[in-house]
């Protein structure tokens, strides 16, 4: 066994206080959030069952994903036309620019806080001067 391999295996829980399992080695019947909604599921409050553990080697660390128990895991609420309504508005509001209020088919870069035409005004304009 490797000492990576070793460090990421405390069934018991006893280093880490949750069950820890290596990475892709978790025991059936536990999946972490993505594979719960995945399936249409959620957690649902109830609290993490175990972990899994793989050793980063660019990162010098440990990467860590929580696992929750399947049975326990409850259906995901369908969105409702609120819901629907707030998310619309939301993304409108990510795709208008707040200088010229204009609406445009992409989001605004969060760098620039606007859109690329407000941000450089003088660069728009000398690009196109040979154009006409």
């Amino acid at each position: 066994m490797s000492a990576a391999w070793g460090k990421c295996f405390d069934p018991s829980g006893a280093r880490y206080g949750v069950p820890t399992y290596p990475w892709r080695l978790a025991p059936d019947g536990l999946a972490t959030r993505r594979q719960l909604r995945a399936q249409g599921l959620r957690p649902g409050g109830q609290p993490i069952a175990a972990q899994t553990m793989r050793v980063n080697r660019r990162a010098g660390g440990v990467r860590v994903a929580y696992l929750y128990r399947l049975d326990l895991a409850l259906p995901v609420r369908p969105m409702t036309s609120r819901k629907w309504g707030a998310l619309a508005l939301a993304m409108l509001a990510r795709r208008t620019c707040p200088k010229c209020h204009i609406t445009y088919s992409y989001c605004m870069p969060r760098s620039l806080g606007m859109c690329v035409l407000c941000a450089y005004p003088d660069s728009h304009d000398s690009a196109h001067e040979g154009v006409c």
